[in-house]
C-alpha cells in the first residue's frame, strides 16, 4: 500500500495550524514529526495507521527548526528503527540542540516551553546527513534542496504522486483560499536565495504540495508567483521603512496581516496562530537580513 496522510498535530488545540506527513507503504515515513508539545498526537495518528514501533523507517526533516523537528529525538526514542534525513548543515543542531534552543528562546521568549516543549538529542548514529547531489532517505522520494527560509532547508518530492513536501519553502497557506503568507523569522533567511529556490522548484514543476503550515494544494505555479510578490513586497515595505526611521510598521504589518487571512479562516483562529507566529517577526526577519545585506 502506497498513501499519503496529513496529520493535523492540533498544536496548542489549534487546528490547521502545524502539519506532519506520514507516507505508508514498505518504509513508512515521516515528514517533519513537528515540536515535542504534539507529540502524543504524532504517536496517535501513527497507532491509527498502524505504523506500530518496529515499523517507522524514515524521519526527513525539511529543516531543523522547533515547529518542524523539536519531536525527533523523542520519535527516534519510541521508533528504535528510524532513521533521521536532513542536510548535513542542520544535522549538528539535532545531535546537540542546545544552539538551536537558545535561539529559539531568544526568538519566543516565556511562551518557548508552553509553544515547543523539551528537544532531546537525537544520537550521531541515527542520523544520515543529507548533501545535495545524494540520493533521498527512501527510493521515490527525492530532496530538493530549497534555501531561503534557513540556509540547510530541504523540500522533498514523492515521485510516486508529484507531491513536494515544503516545509516552509511554498510559503504559509492556512486555507485553500487563504494567500500565502511569507515566513521569514530571523535570523536566517536569505531573500536572493529564496529567490533562486522558487525558480527551481518552478522547473521541479510538482503536481501539489504539502506546506507544514498547512495542508495539500494545488495550483503550484500560482502559488509559487503569489510567494514571490509577496516576498518583494515585504521586501519593499521593509526598505522603505527602516529609510523613513518608521519604527512602528512592523505593528501595522501584523495587524493588515491578520485582517487579510480573518475572512478565510475566521478570527479567532487567525488571531490564536498569529500569536505563535508573529507576521512582526517576520517582519523583523526581513529587516536582520536587510541590515546585512542593504
Amino acid at each position: 500500500m502506497s498513501e499519503t496522510v496529513c496529520l493535523d498535530l492540533g498544536h496548542l488545540g489549534l487546528r490547521g495550524a502545524i502539519a506532519a506527513y506520514v507516507l505508508l507503504g514498505d518504509e513508512p515515513t515521516v515528514v517533519d514529526p513537528g515540536p515535542s508539545t504534539t507529540l502524543p498526537t504524532l504517536l496517535r495518528g501513527l497507532q491509527e495507521l498502524g505504523v506500530g514501533p518496529g515499523d517507522l523507517r524514515h524521519v526527513a526533516l525539511t529543516h531543523v527548526h522547533l515547529d518542524h523537528a523539536g519531536a525527533t529525538g523523542d520519535v527516534v526514542s519510541h521508533f528504535p528503527r528510524a532513521v533521521v534525513h536532513l542536510h548535513a548543515d542542520g544535522a549538528p543542531h539535532m545531535i546537540d540542540p542546545r544552539r538551536l534552543v537558545a535561539s529559539a528562546r531568544r526568538t519566543f521568549g516565556e511562551a518557548h516551553d508552553r509553544l515547543w516543549g523539551e528537544v532531546r538529542a537525537v544520537g550521531a548514529d541515527r542520523i544520515l546527513a543529507w548533501r545535495p547531489g545524494e540520493p533521498g532517505p527512501r527510493k521515490g522520494l527525492r530532496p530538493v534542496h530549497t534555501p531561503g527560509h534557513i540556509a540547510h532547508h530541504v523540500a522533498y518530492l514523492d515521485e510516486r504522486d508529484g507531491t513536494l513536501f515544503s516545509g516552509d519553502s511554498m510559503g504559509i497557506v492556512l486555507g485553500p483560499d487563504a494567500p500565502t503568507h511569507p515566513p521569514t523569522p530571523p535570523p536566517a533567511i536569505d531573500l536572493r536565495a529564496w529567490e533562486r529556490t522558487l525558480e527551481h522548484i518552478s522547473v521541479v514543476a510538482p503536481e501539489r504540495f504539502g506546506a507544514t503550515h498547512f495542508g495539500l494544494h494545488g495550483s503550484v505555479a500560482a502559488r509559487v508567483e503569489q510567494l514571490r510578490g509577496k516576498l518583494a513586497a515585504l521586501e519593499a515595505r521593509v526598505r522603505g521603512a527602516m529609510a523613513r526611521g518608521d519604527d512602528g510598521d512592523a505593528q501595522r504589518y501584523e495587524q493588515e496581516v491578520r485582517e487579510e487571512m480573518a475572512p478565510h479562516l475566521g478570527k479567532t483562529e487567525v488571531m490564536r496562530y498569529f500569536d505563535m507566529f508573529a507576521a512582526s517577526t517576520d517582519y523583523a526577519g526581513v529587516r536582520f537580513y536587510l541590515e546585512r545585506n542593504p
